[in-house]
């Protein structure tokens, strides 16, 4: 018999998956899917770890879609138990990756596991999209899968990202859309001198300063139903040598955007350009983008609140915030893309942690929805 859900959870968790190693943890979900069907599709990119597994070949395709990377432990003296050993202590699962996302990527095969057994001539396609590249730099991880897919015009109705959405009670919040990033390395230059001779030198981080300020006071746009206002934030400032007495020649500004699809991405350039140039700024600029995403109300949506709604009791609250996902990705090829897992308040810290109660439930969640949609 399949193991349950928190089994399932406690195998992946003792594997030391640290970006971009996968460490087997592919192996135990194409195992249980090769036993149910499932045609896999092994796809690996550089050093990462990606596969596609489909059960079905016509329509409407439901796919779930996580990551079997973590993030490194921190000192592991901190933790209460190691943090590659799944453990079990009042009332939670102790391990790294226990809520991001090993848990949810658990729960995926288990209501699989559940809804065929019940629903074996299921209506459309069942699908996974699985990488070991989300917590890195994410270039041959998901973004590659979908490209594979999106060249053979092998698109995705309905995708359900494992990410831990929920704030206080499992259920509490899916997320149906993020924020773009658009991040930028200005250089302004000026000229470099002896601090006691200023008329002989341009001091560039005064000359950056009215710019600065004025980014810091733009209103970029107004936001709307589903995000916040576009914001604009400084990361870094460098300049100087080091020494007390020397003026720079130039300063380095690291800042990004974090925006909603009220701006894009080419207005957000054109606008600070703008700004920079009416301050008679000699400067440099490289951008860095990934763009947003929005789920609006429809099928997905529905299906999954209403599945909250029958195994919680809550009336579930849809949100755009927090970083960055690979579900930015994957909106290329699915129309309606929204993220839902455990509670999100211990992931990437020390002594990272999933409520035992929410397990299956989470498993119930996820296996209503395909009721609804693949039935």
């Amino acid at each position: 018999m399949p193991s349950s859900t928190l089994d399932l959870a406690k195998a992946l968790i003792a594997r030391r998956s640290l970006t971009p190693d996968d460490a087997g943890c592919q192996e135990i979900l194409i195992e249980r899917l090769k036993q149910l069907g499932f045609k896999i599709e092994s796809m690996r990119f550089g050093n990462v770890d990606n596969f596609w597994a489909r059960r079905g070949m016509t329509g409407p395709i439901l796919c779930f879609a996580g990551h079997t990377d973590v993030v490194p432990t921190g000192p592991v003296e901190q933790w209460v138990s190691e943090p590659f050993t799944p453990t079990e202590r009042e009332g939670k699962l102790y391990g790294r990756g226990a809520a991001d996302m090993k848990t949810s990527l658990a729960a995926f095969i288990t209501a699989i596991e559940g809804f065929l057994a019940q629903h074996p001539n299921h209506a459309g396609s069942i699908a996974l999209l699985i990488t070991s590249d989300e917590e890195g730099i994410a270039v041959d991880g998901t973004v590659k899968v979908v490209e594979t897919l999106q060249a053979r015009n092998e698109l995705i109705d309905y995708c359900i990202v494992g990410e831990p959405t929920c704030v206080d009670k499992l259920g509490d919040t899916v997320k149906n859309g993020r924020r773009g990033s658009l991040s930028g390395q200005l250089i302004v230059k000026g000229i470099q001198g002896h601090i006691a001779y200023p008329h002989l030198a341009k001091n560039p981080i005064h000359l950056a300063a009215p710019a600065i300020a004025e980014l810091a006071a733009t209103e970029w746009d107004k936001g709307n139903e589903f995000f916040p206002p576009t914001t604009w934030q400084i990361s870094n400032m460098r300049g100087g040598t080091g020494a007390t007495n020397v003026i720079p020649g130039e300063v380095e500004i690291l800042f990004n955007f974090r925006f909603c699809t009220a701006s894009t991405v080419d207005s957000l350039k054109s606008r600070v350009l703008a700004l920079l140039d009416r301050h008679g700024l000699d400067y440099s600029i490289e951008w860095e983008y990934s763009k947003p995403y929005l789920t609006g109300r429809g099928n997905l949506v529905d299906a999954i609140s209403a599945a909250i709604k029958e195994v919680t009791g809550i009336n579930t609250e849809l949100s755009t915030s927090g970083g960055t996902s690979d579900g930015r990705f994957i909106a290329d090829i699915c129309p309606q893309v929204i993220e839902l897992g455990p509670r999100n308040a211990t992931i990437h810290k020390l002594n990272e942690c999933v409520e035992l109660d929410h397990i299956e439930p989470l498993r119930e969640i996820y296996q209503r929805t395909l009721e609804k949609l693949l039935k």
